[in-house]
Order: structure tokens, then C-alpha cells, then sequence
């Protein structure tokens, strides 16, 4: 998981009015919880464009005041009508202890079943990790080229290295649906082969006929 840092400024006044100058001025309100008492800040904006507009979790650093605290993000709040960012909450983490985020799941390949007219439904578009920092993952990579019409991906499916997946292991992630435009999307192969041995077979009695 890569790690991207932030600057921020101490909170020395809080409550609703001055959260809403803050934001007036461009800035975000924030708090750091996990260590030995909340923390309150606020940062510009655009510093959350490489951490919340991206497929990928982030390990964060906050600068504050020059004490940096690692962290990760745990919850964003958006205003309901403009999707601007009202508030982020940051979980302080540490080397030997275990938390818990949300990782991006990152499709890989075109799935067989699509290819044949099929629509792929994505039910989860995130997963619940835990594990400690070194092995929280940035995304989760799913294969899913060979997955045919009817065919699904669950939790259990999924490979994990160091880490624990909070979901139940049925829980689907993603389907591969019929639609319409459909064809038979059988074993290809096996249809080749078929096709092969006929043609074989006719070869052989052509000779013996000869």
C-alpha cells in the first residue's frame, strides 16, 4: 500500500460554526481517532484529490504542527447536494496492530462470459480488509476472464495474502448474467475436439472404402 502525506493545522476552536468557516475557506475538518485522545484538524481540499478520487486505499502521513501521524482513512462524509467533502475521519495506525478498511477491488481481463453477449453485474465494488499496515493491500486484483454466463465470483474465490476478508465467503462479489444478445458459451475447446474426431473418423473410413 503506498503512502501519501498531507499538511494540516490544528483545530483550536470547535463546534458546527466554525467547521462551516472552515469549509467557507476552502478547508476541510478532520479528526484522527485510535490514539490515546481524538485529534482535530482541518486541510485544503485538494488534498484529499490523490487519496478519494483514485482506485486505490492509501497508508496516510499528517503533518501537524510537525508531529506526523500515520493513518488511514476511515470515513468521508459529502454534502448531500454539491458531493463536496463535509468532514473525513483518519484511524491512527501502528506497526503490530491489526485494523480494519475498505480496499478497492480492481477487475482484471475480459470475462468470457461478456464476450459472448453476457452483462456483468458488480455487487461489491470494495471489500473489508484486516490486517496490520505491512500487509494491508492498496486494491485486490480479480481475474475474471473465465468466467462464463451464470458464473459467479465470491468472497471465498478470493486469493489473500496476510490479510482477512470481513465478508461472509458465500457473499458474491460479482455475476456474469444471460441477456439477449447471449450465445452458447460451452467449452469451445471441447466443441473443437469434437469436430475433430468427426473429421478423423470420416478420413478413416474414406481409406478403408479405398
Amino acid at each position: 500500500m503506498k503512502t501519501i502525506a498531507i499538511e494540516g493545522t490544528l483545530r483550536t476552536e470547535l463546534g458546527s460554526k466554525t467547521a462551516k468557516l472552515i469549509r467557507r475557506e476552502g478547508n476541510v475538518p478532520c479528526v484522527i481517532y485510535g490514539g490515546e485522545e481524538n485529534i482535530h484538524f482541518y486541510t485544503p481540499e485538494p488534498s484529499f484529490k490523490e487519496l478519494l478520487y483514485t482506485p486505490e486505499a492509501h497508508l496516510v502521513e499528517i503533518n501537524l504542527d510537525g508531529k506526523t501521524y500515520r493513518t488511514v482513512i476511515r470515513d468521508v462524509q459529502y454534502h448531500p447536494v454539491s458531493d463536496a467533502i463535509e468532514h473525513v475521519d483518519f484511524f491512527q495506525t501502528s506497526a503490530d496492530k491489526a485494523i480494519t478498511i475498505q480496499v478497492p477491488i480492481n477487475l482484471v481481463g475480459n470475462s468470457r462470459g461478456v464476450r459472448n453477449g453476457g452483462r456483468l453485474k458488480v455487487n461489491l465494488r470494495k471489500l473489508k480488509v484486516t490486517a496490520t499496515e505491512e500487509h494491508l493491500p492498496g486494491h485486490i486484483d480479480i481475474d475474471i476472464t473465465e468466467v462464463r454466463i451464470g458464473q459467479s465470483v465470491r468472497v471465498s474465490d478470493v486469493n489473500t495474502d496476510g490479510y482477512e476478508i470481513s465478508h461472509e465467503p458465500q457473499r458474491t462479489i460479482l455475476t456474469v448474467q444471460t441477456s439477449r444478445n447471449a450465445v452458447d458459451d460451452s467449452d469451445e475447446e471441447g466443441d473443437g475436439e469434437e469436430e475433430a474426431t468427426a473429421e478423423g473418423g470420416e478420413a478413416t473410413e474414406a481409406a478403408a472404402e479405398a
